[in-house]
């Protein structure tokens, strides 16, 4: 109860405006330190690295949403506008931490090293995809580069980030867990539910939180009335920091310290990163149903990749030139892949159940049965595209795992 000591004589209520959190901004809007600023200490390949990726995911949101209005895609999520709050805050952790992500860190799969064809895959539900088409588009996940398959249920990842971490510490891993999420999850009970586990039982989780805005198309007027979501991560005994979501130094020198304070302390920490969502919220939303173009021209100016590239350009580590041949490369990269992963058939049906339990329990068996004899008995409905069946999809012959 220590910690409860601390009295007064004086009637007084404490106020939102008593817990101001202030801003952490490194570089302005053209790309140069802020005079009372210091940089990181970051190296060229490690920026250069950190800008090809932004650049990638701006390209592939770009010709993804394309594809989708082509009808060769069903769905899609962009990342636009908020690449360095994802890409600036991967950067600073290390491959063997878990990442549990919403479903706008993309730039963080691709800075683990995840391919165009692997990309291609999931969204395609091809019979490469490593989800074995069980999910719908951008819900990615990969066991090899420690990247927790995405719920589309939000904020469901925070309590389990806050248990995973608890695990990595009973392990003794040198490791943590980077969790991220939106505003719009933050107004979820599992919010605080994952928070406060994560506090009272020491776990060493970074807590990501891109307050880009919307929930959607709701503002963050309508979701709270207190000064963002900062001061509730201080409200739980939680480290807590804010950052300039568009500045991507900000952001990489609040990751590293936070990864430092949540393996060296065994203890969460908070990054609330100020952003704005460019895109709509999904190819299923129209955004001017909610905000107008001024507001959206305003942040555009703000777009961290042009505020990272003048950064470089100031330090003599890129050109104009680099600029042209990095994004041709990434254009015909990534529709060399779409249109190769495009024509891969369907994952088998062998794979159904597979990987769900580690013996099948009888339920599921006595289903996977029944699907067989329903396609057996109406085959010519499943043979409608024979070109992207796979051949043992249709099989009667299909073997239980």
């Amino acid at each position: 109860m220590a910690k409860f000591d601390r009295t007064i004589g004086t009637l007084r209520f404490t106020e939102a405006t008593d817990l101001s959190i202030p801003t952490l901004s490194i570089l302005d809007s053209e790309g140069k330190l802020r005079k009372d600023a210091q940089a990181p200490a970051i190296d060229k390949e490690t920026a250069l690295k950190i800008y090809r990726d932004m650049t990638y995911i701006r390209v592939l949101d770009e010709r993804m949403l394309a594809a989708q209005r082509q009808g060769r895609l069903s769905f899609y999520l962009t990342c636009t506008g908020e690449e360095a709050a994802v890409v600036g805050s991967i950067a600073g952790f290390a491959d063997r931490d878990m990442v549990m992500a919403q479903y706008r860190e993309q730039a963080a799969l691709r800075y683990r090293g995840f391919t165009s064809e692997q990309f291609m895959n999931q969204m395609l539900s091809n019979d490469l995809d490593l989800g074995k088409g069980r999910q719908m588009p951008v819900h990615y996940g990969s066991r090899e580069l420690n990247y927790m398959t995405i719920s589309s249920t939000l904020a469901t990842q925070i309590p389990q980030a806050a248990g995973y971490a608890y695990g990595q510490k009973l392990s003794g891993n040198d490791a943590c867990t980077v969790c991220y999420f939106g505003d719009g999850a933050a107004s979820e009970g599992d919010f605080h539910a994952g928070l406060n586990m994560a506090a009272v039982l020491n776990c060493p989780v970074v807590f990501v939180v891109r307050n880009n805005g919307y929930a959607i198309s709701t503002p963050i007027s309508e979701q709270f009335a207190g000064d963002g979501i900062a001061p509730r991560g201080v409200g739980y005994g939680i480290k807590t920091i804010r950052v300039d979501g568009n500045d991507i130094l900000a952001v990489y020198a609040a990751s590293v310290a936070a990864r430092k304070l949540a393996i060296d302390g065994s203890a969460p920490v908070m990054i609330e990163t100020m952003s704005y969502r460019l895109g709509a919220h999904s190819t299923s939303d129209d955004p001017t149903s909610y905000r107008n173009a001024e507001e959206e021209q305003l942040w555009a100016e703000k777009d961290p990749i042009s505020r990272m590239r003048k950064w470089l350009l100031g330090k003599g580590w890129w050109s104009d030139q680099q600029e042209h041949q990095l994004k041709d490369n990434y254009k015909k990269e990534i529709l060399d892949a779409l249109k190769s992963q495009e024509k891969r058939p369907t994952p088998s049906l062998n794979d159904l159940i597979s990987d769900v339990y580690q013996t099948p329990p009888q339920h599921l068996q006595q289903q996977y049965a029944e699907l067989q004899q329903h396609i057996d008995k109406y085959p010519d409905h499943y043979l409608a595209n024979p070109a992207k069946a796979n051949g043992t999809y249709l099989s009667a012959s299909v073997q239980l795992p």
